[in-house]
Order: structure tokens, then C-alpha cells, then sequence
């Protein structure tokens, strides 16, 4: 598989629905397979929170592999001899592209604080742009997981001639209290981790001591993104064997599971963008500046596709059967299909299971 991994810089203004303005901006972005001659095979992937334009492969230095490896690939269900994959990362986010660690042109500072707030609109705009410089039309279809999910659905709502076929999956139409208040857990985590210093820490500081508060922000998400059952299945009762029953911080396994995923994660994932991803999250709604939800799905012209996880805890399957529901009430049921894939991952079933629901993808690229 061919794996490129490229930066395009953006020397014109990205208006945005807040009403602020980047004046520039710069998008990482990486490919997987070849682009055809007239530019009819592309596929694209939306990343979730904590992903990056890394959806697949493996760099020379690299331990693990893109977090859809499983998914995208030579002869995998995102056939990359067939398709041309882009995966873009998100404006906002930590892995390179333009975040609130990038430089202002305005003040030739960092943004920090003054980074606009974004929505989930204004990460597809940008990635639209990206396309429209690439010579990329349409595409085959755009397929998202939770984040990627919002993103989906917005291609397939504000986007609507861009692709005839959308897979949103693990995601919501808008996002309800509860994963609301999973991620308030971080943001506050994070505010008053004294090392987060009102914003102006030193970035290296954190790749080398990482910081408290994201981790315990981090914990909160993997309890969410997981299930009762996997952690029961997982880790049961069992105990550490380095650690003494009766010590008052000896830990199970669950506990050392949660250190072990949580404390790395600040050295590799920057604080502030955390903030701001997860501000976009919350303020999600895809029917935003309408009187009803069923307005904006009422501009859907492709056929869309819904796939839940029936153990995930974060956006759980009725969100995405209300979803189904609307489509159906417009009139546009030979638009819409549903599946509840039977998992035992909860909300990262998306990432994990993908043996469970990858024959029903190929069947929708086949367009069957």
C-alpha cells in the first residue's frame, strides 16, 4: 500500500460559523493507494477525538500501526488497490494541523486562548478546501466513526453533491448531556491542573512530565468509550501481582489499565486542543439554526448509511435510530439503512470489531 503523508498551507481566510475568521491555516493530510485518472476512486476519513490523519499503515519507527489498520488497506474493506484514501487531520487537533499551539499571523504569537472556537461544519469546510485544491470533485463516499461520525453526517447534509453514499457510525445527530458531562470531566481536569498554567505551560515540559489532568480527563473517556461487560470480561476482579491487597493505592487491574492508557496520553496529545475539540463535540447539532432536525435532514441527497454498536455508552444506538427515523418520516426510506452491529467493545466497537460489520460495508461500496 502506497502510504503518503503531505501539509497543505491555505493563504486565504477560512470564515468561520462563529463569526471569527483563520486568516490562514494548514491541514495535514495522508493518502493510501493511487488517485485515478480522473479522480473518480477517491474515499474519505474522518478521524474521532483523540485520531489523527494516521488511519492505516505503519511508519519504519512506528510500534503500532493507523488507527483503522484494520479497516483500510490492500485487499481489506477499504481496498486500497481500488480506492484512493484521504484522511485529513482536523483543524484544532494536536497532530500538526492549524490548533491553538500554531502561530497567529496577526500577533506572530501562538493563538493559545485566542484560537477561534470551531464547529464540526467548519472542520468539513476546511477539508473541502483541501479537496477543491486537489482537483477532487466527488467522492466515492465519506465514512466517520464518532467524531467522524458528526463529520459524516455534516458532508451528507451541507455537503450534499459531494458524495452519493455516507457511512456514519458510533455517532449522534447531536450530542446529548451525558457525553457532555464525560467530557466536562476532563475540561475541568484540566483547567485547574496547576502544571496546565492558565494555558501558557511549556509544551515540552509536557511531552517529558506529561500532565495530571488530561490524564484524569482521559480515564473518564476510556469508561465511556468502553463497556460494564468488557471490563468485567477484561480485568474481572483481578489484582495487581506487584501490589499489596491491603495497600491503601494498591490496584486492580482495571485501576492499572486506566494509569497505564491515561498517563501517557498527555505526552503525545496537547492539552489545549483537547479543550477545543471537545468544545466542538458538545456544541455539535445537525440541525443547528433550524427550527426542526428533520429541516437539515431534509437536505440529504445521498444515500446514508447508519451503523451503532449496541453496548456503546457514549452515543448510544437510539441516537442514531432517531436519526433513521427522520429519514423515514421525510419520505427518504430508499435513502436510509440501519444496522446495530452486536458488540462487546462499546463505543471503540468501531475500531475493534470491525470483522462484525466490514461485509456490510463492501456490500454498500458495491452499492448493494
Amino acid at each position: 500500500m502506497r502510504i503518503e503523508t503531505k501539509t497543505e498551507k491555505f493563504d486565504e481566510p477560512l470564515h468561520l460559523e462563529s463569526g471569527r475568521i483563520l486568516e490562514s491555516f494548514e491541514l495535514v493530510y495522508e493518502t493510501y493507494g493511487e488517485l485515478n485518472e480522473d479522480k473518480s476512486n477517491v474515499i474519505v476519513i474522518c478521524h474521532a477525538l483523540a485520531g489523527s490523519h494516521h488511519a492505516a499503515g505503519r511508519y519504519a519507527n512506528e510500534a503500532k500501526p493507523g488507527w483503522w489498520d484494520k479497516f483500510i488497506g490492500d485487499g481489506k474493506v477499504i481496498d486500497t488497490t481500488k480506492y484512493f484514501v484521504i484522511c485529513s487531520n482536523n483543524i484544532g487537533s494536536t497532530f500538526g494541523s492549524t490548533n491553538p499551539l500554531s502561530i497567529d499571523p496577526s500577533t506572530g504569537k501562538e493563538y493559545r486562548f485566542k484560537f477561534p472556537i470551531l464547529t464540526i461544519s467548519d472542520v468539513v469546510r476546511a477539508q473541502m478546501k483541501l479537496y477543491d485544491r486537489l482537483g477532487i470533485e466527488k467522492a466515492v463516499a465519506v465514512i466517520g466513526g464518532s467524531m467522524g461520525g458528526m463529520q459524516a453526517l455534516c458532508y451528507s447534509i451541507e455537503q450534499p453533491d459531494f458524495t452519493d453514499t455516507v457511512i456514519a457510525m458510533a455517532t449522534t445527530a447531536y450530542t446529548r448531556p451525558w457525553a457532555i458531562a464525560i467530557n466536562k470531566i476532563a475540561i475541568e481536569s484540566i483547567r485547574h491542573d496547576p502544571a496546565f498554567k492558565d494555558g501558557f505551560y511549556d509544551p515540552d515540559d509536557l511531552q517529558a512530565q506529561g500532565l495530571p489532568g488530561l490524564a484524569i480527563g482521559r480515564m473518564a473517556g476510556l469508561i465511556a468509550y468502553l463497556s460494564p461487560e468488557l471490563f468485567n470480561s477484561k480485568f474481572g476482579r483481578e489484582y495487581a501481582r506487584t501490589d499489596g491487597l491491603y495497600e491503601l493505592f494498591g490496584r486492580f487491574e482495571v485501576e492499572r489499565y486506566l494509569e497505564y492508557n491515561s498517563y501517557s496520553f498527555p505526552k503525545v496529545f496537547d492539552p489545549l486542543s483537547y479543550l477545543y475539540i471537545c468544545k466542538t463535540m458538545n456544541i455539535f447539532d445537525a440541525g443547528r439554526n433550524k427550527d426542526k432536525l428533520e429541516d437539515s435532514f431534509d437536505k440529504v441527497k445521498c444515500n446514508l448509511h447508519l451503523i451503532s454498536f449496541k453496548d456503546d455508552m457514549l452515543f448510544f444506538p437510539e441516537e442514531m435510530e432517531e436519526i433513521r427515523d427522520i429519514m423515514i418520516k421525510l419520505g427518504k426510506q430508499d435513502q436510509i439503512t440501519y444496522k446495530m452491529v452486536d458488540s462487546q467493545s462499546g463505543h471503540d466497537s468501531f475500531l475493534v470489531e470491525v470483522e462484525k460489520f466490514e461485509d456490510h460495508v463492501r456490500d454498500i461500496l458495491k452499492g448493494k
